[in-house]
Formats: structure tokens, C-alpha cells, sequence
């Protein structure tokens, strides 16, 4: 059997990625028909300007993933030596200051007409012989691009949890903020029938504002991860306790006396790096070779696992691996980072 994502995915892990490019490949379809109706319904609002472009930017998240998915579970070789993994992080960073660099227009172009006190006018339109308010169509758009987009968000949660897809739960939150972008926009509309000119560029810079502060917090948690920073939980809200598993597994055996260990994120899939203290050297091959085993046994995304026999650890930060070094237990390092029970099933072994 092929596998779709490559061979470190499990059963559970396929028939996640599986439905996450379902539901990716729909929501291409479906922004690109939210694009055409928007498109058409502009009119002169600013606000509609400014969902219509946010929506733009909705395309990049799925893309990404789309694209990075063909590439990222290429095997290793010599010019690539741990593959193909981070190309989700590189199309991550890109979507990321996309997204910045749109919000940035948006919001200097709504704030400069604000600034000149431009009138927006909302006209008449004649639909198969009816004669209404071009308003009426703009917010029946806006209901179009506002729902469903959530109702998708929800249902890419479960997946990106189980793959540890950051740019899933990006996509997933974009689209569950979606409503916000659409709220805002129908209230500027809404403003103008009611003669409230600037109803219209203040509901665009709400938009702007929201689509910024997307942009800069994608584009940090992208640049986190190409710099090796610690691993996190799929929705960056923790660190991730397969760190702290792995750790209580190296010392847990009998052999080993101290451990230090270190984790970097490469796309879905972690690094592991462990220097370890022997308490014996007898048998020390066999030892780290089932090491590694029993490290890789605890979850999936534990890819390429490393361990380095030492006489002894030096110049170690005293927040790297301080259940190794008889710092602190298990317990107390959990306790210190927040991590539930429900953290621990859900992000840990065997998730």
C-alpha cells in the first residue's frame, strides 16, 4: 500500500490527511466563487473592498498546504539530509507576510479615504427585471462568505490536531474569523444606507486591523520554527509534552544516569537530539539502539531521533531538560507549563 503522506503516518494519521485535503481542495472552490460573488457586488464600499481582499488572502492558507503536501514527505538524500519536511514552514512564512503585507494596504488605503472624507454611494441594480438596493446584495454576499467559512473552520480542527499541521490551524482560524470580516463589512453598509458615511472606511479598518493581526502572529510562529525554537502544541498555546515524555522515557532506563534532551520542529514532524550520561558502558550499542526504539514507539511525529553516549553534560541551560538532570519531576514540569491530562492524550504519545 502507498501511503498518502508518506511512510511515518499511522492509520489514524491518513485517514486525517486524507479528509484535510477534502476539505482544503473544497475551500479553494468555494473562496474562489465567494471571490467572483464579492467581486461583482463591490459597488463603492470600502468595507467591501476589504472583505474582498481578505478573502483573496483566505486562498493562501489552503494553497500552501496544498502545495507544501507534495513536496514535504519526499524522502531524504544527500543535498536534503532530513528531506522535505519544512516546506510547510516555508510556505507558512510566505502566506504569513502575504497576509501582513495586504492588511498594511488595506489599511493605508481605508485610512486615507477616511482621512479625505470620501462619500461612498450605494446605488440601484436591476436583477431579471427587479429594481432594489445594491446594499440588499452586497449583505446577501456577505452572509455567503461569512457562514460557511466557519462551519469549515470546525471541521479542519480535529485533522490539524491529529497531523500537527500549523498551517491547517491557520487556515482553520482564518476561516472561523471570517465572520468577522463579514460582520464588519455589512455594518459599513448598513452605515451608508443610513447616511453614515464613515460607517463604510471604519468597518474597512476593522478588517485591516483583524487581517494584521492574523499576519504578524502567523508570520511569528513561522519564523519561530525555522529558528529550532522549542516545539509547541498544534495551536501554539503550550509546549508540547512529547518533550518532556521523551525525557522521562531516556530516564526511566536503567543504563542511564542523566539525559538532556532537545526537540525541533521540522513541518508535522519532530527532531530529537539526546546526549545521554551511561551509568554503564557494557552493552552501550544494543543499549542506544533500543533507545531509540522505545523513543520513536511514543508517537509518530517523533521522525528522526538521535542519541549521543557522553561522559558527562556540560554548559546545559538549566530550562533544557531539567527532569533529565534530576531537577525537577515529570509532575512538576507539567504542572509548570499548564499541561492538562487532556494535553497530554490529545498532543502526547501516541496522538
Amino acid at each position: 500500500m502507498r501511503y498518502p503522506g508518506g511512510p511515518e503516518l499511522r492509520g489514524d494519521q491518513e485517514g486525517a490527511l486524507r479528509r484535510a485535503l477534502w476539505l482544503e481542495r473544497f475551500t479553494l472552490v468555494y473562496m474562489l466563487t465567494a471571490l467572483v460573488a464579492v467581486y461583482f457586488a463591490l459597488g463603492d464600499s470600502q468595507a467591501m473592498k476589504a472583505a474582498w481582499l481578505e478573502d483573496m488572502l483566505s486562498l493562501i492558507p489552503p494553497a500552501a498546504f496544498l502545495i507544501a503536501n507534495r513536496f514535504r514527505y519526499k524522502p531524504a538524500t544527500g543535498a536534503m539530509g532530513w528531506g522535505y519536511h519544512r516546506a510547510i514552514s516555508v510556505g507558512y512564512l510566505a502566506g504569513s507576510i502575504a497576509i501582513v503585507g495586504l492588511g498594511l494596504f488595506i489599511l493605508v488605503d481605508s485610512g486615507y479615504k477616511l482621512v479625505r472624507a470620501e462619500h461612498p454611494t450605494i446605488g440601484m441594480v436591476e436583477l431579471f427585471d427587479w429594481h432594489f438596493w445594491q446594499g440588499w446584495l452586497m449583505l446577501a454576499v456577505l452572509a455567503y462568505t461569512g457562514i460557511i467559512p466557519v462551519i469549515l473552520g470546525r471541521m479542519k480542527l480535529a485533522p490539524a490536531r491529529a497531523l500537527h499541521d500549523k498551517v491547517l490551524v491557520a487556515d482553520a482560524e482564518m476561516n472561523r474569523a471570517d465572520w468577522l470580516t463579514a460582520g464588519a463589512a455589512a455594518i459599513g453598509i448598513v452605515g451608508i444606507g443610513f447616511g453614515i458615511w464613515w460607517a463604510d472606511s471604519v468597518a474597512a479598518l476593522v478588517i485591516a486591523i483583524e487581517v494584521l493581526r492574523d499576519g504578524f502572529r502567523y508570520t511569528g510562529r513561522a519564523v519561530l520554527a525555522l529558528m529550532d525554537a522549542r516545539p509547541r502544541t498544534h495551536n501554539e498555546h503550550k509546549p508540547h509534552p512529547l518533550t518532556l515524555q521523551v525525557e522521562q522515557e531516556l530516564i526511566n532506563l536503567t543504563w542511564v544516569r542523566e539525559a538532556v534532551v532537545r526537540m525541533r520542529e521540522l513541518g508535522h514532524v519532530f527532531e530529537v537530539e539526546a546526549f545521554v550520561v551511561p551509568a554503564t558502558r557494557q552493552g552501550i550499542v544494543g543499549h542506544v539502539e533500543e533507545a531509540i526504539e522505545r523513543v520513536r514507539a511514543l508517537d509518530w511525529k517523533l521522525h528522526d531521533v538521535c542519541i549521543t553516549p557522553v561522559g558527562a553534560l556540560e554548559d546545559v541551560p538549566d530550562d533544557l531538560s531539567p527532569i533529565g538532570r534530576g531537577i525537577a519531576s515529570f509532575e512538576e514540569i507539567r504542572k509548570r507549563a499548564g499541561l492538562t491530562d487532556e494535553d497530554i492524550a490529545s498532543e502526547g504519545a501516541g496522538s
